[in-house]
């Protein structure tokens, strides 16, 4: 092959990539499809100079040019800090504002059960016989017992990182079997619900019920509020199942499970938070207003970023689900 001859044979559709590869984002919809076409051209002259004549001059010129050609036909690659910064100022508040509908409702009863069922344990001793033997009561419910000492039981460190595990696991539960038409989550809610209640409902019955209200609050505020999340969306999730709407079910599981992954990857962070607060700020030597009071500030550091961020991010059109080019292309349907 006479190079030269190649060369002048191809230098207009060279110069005219060149041309299209500069103004790549003001191509009209006629350019775009000639871009395409040039760059698979020259590609393969690329490949011809390559094994018959290979000119490193010429390799390197064409094998630059087909390089900006992919990029301004792929789009440049978003730094992944970006994605990680998006990821939680817009996608997590975002997916969690939208499920307010239904995480806070379930806050709400998850609350009402835990307050009747603690009361009526509290006020019938014949309860709170039924739930264990009166020497274990005593045990569970005295000074130093099994309910104030479980915050000490183990050292800081590994304390936090087993509750962090434990919950973690309760949360994934709600979020993941939602799907079984919104059942799973409905019954962790009530069983959490109850095992807090009886608790609270044996020490304010021993008299000691502030005191562990106390041991309570400091992590147990933000805790509660990621088990309520994770179960009001995991409830959003099965209720897809049922009521698709104008989607196709398919379509509406694909997109709120995408949701779920966001949230699941959020509530992880938020629960080691406050497995951090359990291990270190609750048993510790704090007096109790200023344990109480990190565990509100960090409860309420958690809605603001919902519903002011969450809100914010919602109106300028996140939803939480992953962008429109990571999706796979989904078949229209008639509406």
């Amino acid at each position: 092959m006479d190079l030269d001859v190649f060369i002048d044979r191809h230098r207009e559709s060279w110069q005219r990539l060149e041309k299209l590869v500069k103004r790549s984002g003001r191509l009209t919809g006629a350019e775009a499809d000639e871009l395409i076409e040039l760059y698979q051209r020259v590609t393969t002259h690329l490949s011809i100079v390559r094994s018959q004549t290979p000119d490193p001059a010429t390799v390197e010129r064409l094998s630059s040019l087909v390089a900006q050609a992919r990029s301004a036909l792929t789009g440049t690659h978003t730094p992944a800090w970006r994605v990680f910064t998006r990821f939680f100022t817009h996608r997590l508040p975002a997916a969690i504002y939208l499920g307010w509908r239904w995480w806070v409702p379930a806050g709400v009863a998850f609350y009402l059960v835990t307050g009747i069922i603690a009361a009526w344990i509290a006020s019938n001793p014949d309860v709170q016989a039924a739930i264990a033997a009166p020497d274990e009561l005593r045990e569970m419910t005295k000074v130093g017992g099994g309910y104030e000492s479980y915050y000490s039981s183990d050292p800081a460190g590994s304390f936090a990182a087993k509750v962090w595990t434990n919950n973690a696991w309760m949360t994934a539960a709600c979020l993941l079997l939602g799907v079984l038409f919104a059942i799973p989550p409905i019954y962790l809610l009530f069983t959490n619900a109850v095992n807090v209640a009886v608790g609270v409902g044996l020490m304010f019955g021993a008299g000691r019920g502030e005191l562990f209200l106390g041991l309570l609050a400091p992590h147990g505020l933000l805790e509660l509020t990621a088990v309520f999340v994770a179960a009001g969306i995991g409830m959003r999730l099965g209720w897809q199942v049922i009521d698709p709407g104008k989607r196709t079910r398919a379509q509406a599981l694909a997109a709120e499970g995408r949701s779920v992954v966001a949230v699941a990857l959020g509530l992880v962070v938020v629960l080691l938070v406050s497995g951090v607060l359990e291990g270190f700020v609750t048993p510790s030597g704090l007096p109790t207003w200023a344990r109480v009071g990190i565990g509100v500030v960090a409860e309420v550091l958690f809605l603001l970023y919902v519903f002011v961020v969450g809100r914010r991010a919602a109106q300028q059109g996140e939803t939480g689900d992953v962008d429109a080019s990571e999706r796979e292309d989904v078949a229209p349907v008639a509406v």
